[in-house]
């Protein structure tokens, strides 16, 4: 354990604990709510593990105040996690995610002998709702505890919606759409949800009793730090925050707490270049990413590449290496070979805000996790939404429904999450970048990122003026449990 980088001029009436699940699509968003309370100046401590110690040292390098950051060690005999995984970002497969989460309450004993020794005293935590056995310690300590999911109110709305109602366990096939109840203009089928929603089979094993135990946990908790503004979703805000259980509180987006020329660090990517020249010749260019976990075969990575190869459009395709070692080297040289005048593949990690934010970047083919969705609306590009895992399904009927910033890539057989063929990928792309659909979403994004820029007004905006209110709620907090 160590603490390093201490703030001197942190306020030390108030001192921020900030805990992010370890995985780059958790712990960024906290990252830049980290910023925030900076300039609020309050002291911020962020907790993390050697091996994400240097990223999170990195993201936060450019802040005009100093935060600390904790190191915990994370043991590495953990059956079937391999030995030195300390982000579900480097799991071999998605499957051992709810394993590996769990293993993180191994950490509890040295994290709480670590925040007792705090100066000055942490007075409120900001932790993962992954990291469920943090209540305990904020208990223990007398500091009230948020929890950060990193999703969306319509996510959480529809998933307790669908609990409340028991439409799920009715007749219905998997993809048939059903009427909500709580929200009449919306329909959802049971394919939107986990399969514990609806099977009773299901609601076994490790998955079920994890995810029961990280919601049951965060309902004791003091509230919820949401990365939206109240203005995207304010049916949704209204009705999770209509039940008696911990408030809900809108803050982002959080992408927007971290200047855009904060994120170009070091020698500028090959791909801003191919970027800027793409832009200068007057083309339009489609990002093409799918997050940092999503399991993707082989097989859907080929129709994938023969998707974005038969559209005719200029594309920037971010390729994991794990989904380059699928490909395998010659085939991915030979795509890109036969694409090299307008597509460009990226392996490994990019700057997604920096590549949504750069002006010849009129599209976005994405998997819709809630950050990405974010980072999205606050360029004001438009989205294909192709959702793969968790709540993404949900997000993208927000996407597409709701907010009405994009189009559905359609799957071979109709379902939501079903496999893609080259015709779909290629449909979708026309009509997000050539078509009326896409013209109007396009309009609609840029509408909806001024209002996120809105939200996000120092001193005034609705997000800004929430986090005010949190933080003067959570000293009140502090003094209750005293």
């Amino acid at each position: 354990m160590e603490q390093v980088d201490s703030s001197p001029a942190g306020n030390h009436h108030h001192h921020a604990l900030l805990f992010p699940f370890m995985s780059k699509g958790h712990t960024i968003p906290l990252l830049h709510l980290a910023r925030l309370l900076l300039r609020r100046h309050i002291t911020v401590t962020v907790v993390t593990t050697p091996a994400n110690r240097p990223f999170i040292s990195q993201s936060l390098s450019s802040t005009a105040s100093a935060a600390n950051i904790l190191t915990i060690p994370f043991s590495h005999n953990i059956p079937e996690i391999p030995a030195g995984t300390e982000s579900s970002d480097a799991l071999p497969s998605m499957s051992l995610f709810y394993p590996f989460a769990s293993s993180t309450v191994v950490m509890q004993p040295a994290f709480d002998a670590a925040i007792e020794t705090l100066t000055p005293p942490a007075t409120f935590m900001v932790s993962d709702g992954f990291l469920w056995w943090t209540l305990e310690s904020a208990n223990r300590i007398r500091i009230p505890r948020l929890v950060s999911f990193g999703m969306s109110a319509h996510a959480m709305s529809l998933g307790r919606a669908v609990g409340e109602s028991g439409i799920l366990w009715g007749p219905e096939s998997h993809e048939e759409l059903i009427a909500l109840p709580q929200f009449p203009w919306m329909k959802v089928s049971k394919s939107d949800f986990e399969p514990f929603f609806y099977d009773r089979e299901a609601q076994q094993g490790v998955d079920f009793d994890f995810v029961m135990l990280a919601f049951g946990v965060a309902a004791q908790s003091h509230g919820f730090v949401l990365n939206t503004f109240y203005g995207l979703e304010k049916a949704f805000v209204d009705y999770v925050n209509s039940s008696e259980g911990p408030t809900s509180w809108c803050v982002g987006p959080l992408c927007l707490a971290e200047p855009m020329d904060g994120e170009v660090s070091g020698p500028r990517p090959t791909y801003m270049d191919w970027l800027d020249q793409k832009y200068v010749e007057g083309e339009s260019v489609l990002f093409v990413a799918f997050g940092s976990q999503a399991d993707i075969s082989l097989e859907q990575l080929k129709e994938i590449a023969a998707g974005l190869e038969d559209s005719g459009a200029n594309f920037l395709w971010v390729l994991r290496d794990k989904e380059a070692g699928l490909l395998g080297k010659e085939e991915v040289t030979r795509f890109e070979e036969r694409v090299e005048e307008r597509g460009k593949v990226v392996k490994g990690w990019a700057k997604q805000r920096e590549i949504l934010g750069h002006k010849s970047v009129k599209g976005f083919m994405s998997h819709c996790g809630w950050n990405s969705v974010m980072e999205s609306v606050c360029a004001g590009v438009p989205v294909a939404a192709w959702p793969m895992a968790a709540e993404q399904p949900m997000n993208a009927r927000m996407v597409v429904e709701e907010m009405k910033v994009g189009v559905r890539v359609e799957t071979c057989d109709g379902s939501v999450r079903g496999f893609v063929k080259r015709d779909g990928v290629t449909k979708a792309v026309k009509e997000l970048m050539e078509g009326e659909r896409g013209r109007k979403a396009a309009e609609r994004a840029a509408e909806l990122g001024e209002a996120a820029r809105g939200a996000m007004e120092e001193g005034s905006g609705s997000s800004w003026v929430s986090l005010d209110k949190l933080i003067h709620e959570t000293m009140v907090g502090v003094n209750k449990m005293e």
